[in-house]
């Protein structure tokens, strides 16, 4: 059913094929809006959600099924089918396609879909299908707006995002809603989406073909989205058409023209969502696990992505102190100093020292015990087991603090054999507590050894 609304904030055209939006299948429309899938069959990935009597399936077929929410949250990466499973959802004579901006959209306005979407299927018969992208956009207010329509069957509501649910849609549209998360499409669902676009008549028709590296170029270089793909198999069709070679190598679109149409990767990373969280977390992991090439990977997918050099260098910085520790302390040295240069001279120089310092984290030895022990000691403190400080070593260089015996009795460590003297340090309570556990990793070994004397000598057992 086709209808609209008005203004830019909303889109309710449906092409006959689909395709959605008013554009149909001509040739001046984008090769990925002429390929858009007409089904669920046709939809390339996604199985896991489309087996039969799935809920998918069933809310595509038009009923809501015997139990379950008929609305659903998408979840996944782009380029994966999220706005290709709204159109399909939206096809049949007695549904209504309405497109809400989630940028420039209010509360008011999806008041106004709701009250026309009870119209529609109170006097009409008709199911109004909302199809709202980038809804971790909306903010609380305008999410509870879009609670009683869903709560009371007004609308099924198809909401697209690329970030996590669970931190950027309220609990109640959660529970209200079937979330499905999309996987990241493989070479093989691109592949045959590829096939599709070369020879079917909606696509290229037939009239180019694509030589195998020209195909695992667009493939490795889309990074599995699968608009993507299609765009840049449409940009390389243009290239070689456009070619004045006319003899050898006409019709075949090369590696070459893949290469002009697209030279540059996508990287698939938000500085604020899922990725940047996921990548960081890769990275940091790589370094505690000893794998420079792992972490210098993650290093550059974060660098080409854009993140800030100085956030990859406070994470550095912390791994030095985390991980290696005393195992080697140089670490924490040469974490500071990268710190310090990217402040000094920026970009894209600064990775030069961004790679030394995960270099060194990562092949260094590794040890947490000195975090460790503070946060067995921070536990006791919590936990009351703190003790006044012993008098010896309370500050004894006021006028009266003699009197109250303040700094009585106190050794001077530097008087003693090796500069350590017999005496005791912690309040009564934590008397021979060891909070600090040396590692026999690096030169943290080297720690234990010298450690187990001085605890012998300052605790009076030699």
């Amino acid at each position: 059913m086709t209808d609209q609304l008005g203004g830019d904030l909303f889109s309710s055209a449906q092409s006959d094929d689909g395709a959605g939006g008013a554009s149909g299948t001509g040739r001046h429309t984008p090769l990925a809006v002429r390929m858009r899938p007409r089904s669920l069959d046709e939809i390339v990935g996604q199985q896991h959600l489309l087996d039969a009597g799935s809920p998918l399936r069933v809310l595509a077929e038009g009923s809501r099924g015997p139990a379950g929410p008929a609305s659903v949250i998408l979840y996944g990466p782009p380029g994966t089918g999220k706005t290709t499973i709204a159109h399909v959802i939206a096809r049949g004579d007695t549904r209504r396609f309405v497109e809400l901006s989630a940028i420039r959209a209010g509360v008011r306005d999806v008041r106004k879909v709701m009250d026309q979407a009870l119209e529609d299927r109170d006097l009409r018969g008709v199911t109004t299908v909302l199809f709202l992208d980038e809804i971790h956009r909306f903010n609380k207010a305008q999410q509870d707006a879009l609670l009683p329509g869903v709560e009371n069957g007004w609308i099924i509501l198809v909401a697209a995002t690329t970030e996590n649910p669970s931190f950027s849609i309220i609990s109640p549209l959660l529970s209200r809603s079937l979330m499905l998360t999309l996987q990241p499409l493989t070479e093989q669902d691109l592949g045959g989406l590829l096939d599709r676009a070369l020879t079917e008549p909606r696509g290229l028709d037939g009239t180019l073909t694509l030589d195998d590296d020209a195909r695992g170029h667009i493939l490795r270089m889309s990074g599995g989205d699968a608009r993507r793909v299609l765009t840049t198999l449409e940009a390389a069709a243009a290239v070689a058409a456009g070619r004045e070679d006319d003899a050898e190598g006409a019709g075949v679109i090369t590696a070459a023209d893949a290469e002009q149409a697209m030279d540059h990767a996508v990287q698939r990373y938000d500085r604020d969502g899922d990725q940047h969280y996921d990548i960081i977390s890769a990275f940091i992991k790589s370094l505690r696990g000893s794998d420079p090439d792992a972490a210098l990977h993650w290093l550059a997918r974060m660098i080409v992505a854009g993140e800030d050099p100085r956030f990859l260098a406070r994470r550095l910085v912390i791994a030095a102190g985390e991980e290696v520790g005393m195992a080697d302390p140089t670490a924490l040295q040469t974490a500071v100093a990268a710190a310090d240069a990217v402040q000094l001279i920026g970009m894209p120089e600064a990775r030069i020292l961004l790679a030394e310092a995960t270099v060194h984290i990562a092949t260094a030895p590794k040890s947490n015990a000195s975090y460790k022990a503070l946060d067995a000691a921070i536990a006791d403190v919590k936990a009351g087991r703190t003790g006044t400080v012993p008098p010896h070593l309370r500050d004894a260089h006021y006028a009266g603090a003699a009197r109250m015996g303040h700094g009585a009795e106190y050794a001077y460590a530097h008087d003693g054999p090796h500069h350590v003297v017999p005496q005791q340090y912690p309040p009564d309570e934590l008397v021979g507590v060891d909070y600090y556990q040396p590692s026999g990793n690096g030169q943290e070994r080297a720690v234990a050894e010298r450690l187990e004397k001085l605890r012998a000598i300052v605790r009076g057992q030699r």
